[in-house]
């Protein structure tokens, strides 16, 4: 039986739902890239059958711009976009190419060569149109929910990085001494990512609309003229037209994009730092240490989990940052890891490393969340669904111009 529902009604409870709501946006970030962290942990076997072809920093180049670009196109026309189809797509799409990498594997049997490569190239390009699904629709729709929903999502996101980590050191140990003992695990790794995913594509589409708090934002952000949440709504049972509230004159997104560019700049600034040294860096340059083979994976694990401890940190309210100002100046004081990460790989041990590692991890989870609760506080709904998706396109921007600058680390060294 479905439902009116109008802005002036009864508002449900607004921790009606609020827990599983959380929990499901934890789910749906984990979704949004255990594909891409998957198979940035499973980096050493794409070194062992491509040693020559840098597979860490070129996979991570060809990721980026089909991110970028349909991030660009989808942010423009955002208004026009309905949520619930673009995020579907996004994760279908996800679960479709994890799955694709394992049968291009068993299809080439797990050889090398420069046609196997090429295909993956092309299922990570696939992978970077869904992230832009996915990301920027999910972060728009969670921009005019509490912020709760949305330090859980990137919480998960950072979850991903953490949960593939820890299954890659699990199954590189498990298959280490059977024959063909790595691409084994890898096989079973993809396989765990697959599922993943596909468990996101059943919550988005039959949980997440149905809960309470959920249907209650939605039906606000409908009232205040967004578009873009007609098909949730429906989901949820409520298909007849919502009253307007009150008329208001929307912001552009240009001017959204004038107000809030030092948010837009401090996203682009902190993974410009971050990606010119994660993941590239970690895998080619740290050199050669006691822990031999494991090292990079020790050192990938140590940022995903400590990145994930990052994201929890604002939830304790007397240590989170607020302040424009104060996070513009933090976030610039990152990039003097870049000498310390320099002098380290060149003259320090591993401890060492692990430690830097870990806090680049720290502080890109806490930033990022300190950024993406503050930014949208103030808008509307339809407002705050365009300026999640600015926020995420300068996002994607700084990742693809930090894995651009990332090379600048090999230049000089022979391995061109």
């Amino acid at each position: 039986m479905t439902t009116a529902v109008s802005s002036k009604s009864p508002s449900p409870t607004r921790v009606e739902g609020k827990f599983m709501g959380t929990l499901v946006c934890w789910i749906l970030g984990l979704g949004s890239l255990v594909s891409w962290n998957s198979l940035l942990s499973i980096g050493d076997y794409y070194y062992a059958l491509f040693p020559n072809y840098h597979p860490s920093r070129v996979l991570t180049l060809v990721y980026q711009p089909f991110a970028l670009g349909t991030m660009a196109i989808l942010a423009y026309n955002e208004a026009r976009v309905d949520t619930r189809k673009r995020n579907l797509a996004g994760y279908i799409l996800f679960t479709l190419s994890t799955a694709a990498l394992i049968v291009l594997d068993l299809a080439t049997s797990g050889r090398g060569g420069v046609g196997n490569y090429i295909g993956i190239c092309a299922i990570v390009g696939l992978f970077g149109i869904a992230d832009a699904h996915v990301q920027g629709g999910m972060v728009g729709d969670l921009a005019f929910m509490c912020p709760e929903f949305m330090q859980s999502f990137f919480a998960g996101l950072a979850a991903s990085g953490a949960l593939t980590s820890g299954l890659r050191l699990i199954t590189k140990a498990a298959f280490e001494k059977s024959n063909h003992g790595l691409r084994k695990g890898v096989m079973l790794f993809l396989a765990i990512s697959a599922f993943f995913e596909f468990l996101c594509v059943l919550l988005y589409t039959f949980i997440f609309p149905k809960l309470p708090i959920v249907k209650h934002y939605r039906t606000k952000a409908a009232a205040e003229g967004s578009k873009t949440v007609a098909a949730d709504l429906a989901a949820a049972g409520i298909t007849k037209p919502i009253e307007q509230a009150e008329q208001f004159e929307r912001l552009s997104t240009k001017q959204l994009l004038i107000k809030n560019i030092d948010y837009e700049l401090d996203l682009y600034f902190i993974y410009v730092l971050t990606l010119s040294i994660f993941p590239g860096f970690l895998y080619e340059n740290t050199g050669k240490h006691q822990l031999g083979s494991w090292y990079a994976l020790v050192l990938i694990a140590m940022y995903n989990v400590w990145d994930l401890i990052g994201r929890y940190v604002p939830l304790i309210k007397i240590i989170e940052l607020k302040s424009r100002k104060g996070l513009m100046i933090a976030i610039i004081s990152r990039f003097l890891l870049i000498p310390c990460f320099y002098y380290t790989a060149k003259y320090g041990d591993q401890g060492y490393m692990i430690f830097l590692v870990s806090f680049l991890g720290l502080t890109n989870g806490y930033l990022t969340v300190c950024v993406m609760t503050a930014a949208p506080q103030g808008y509307k709904g339809p407002e705050q669904n365009a300026l999640g998706n600015l926020l995420v396109l300068f996002l994607l921007a700084g990742i693809f111009t930090g894995v651009a600058l990332g090379w600048l680390w090999i230049i000089g060294n022979g391995k061109f």
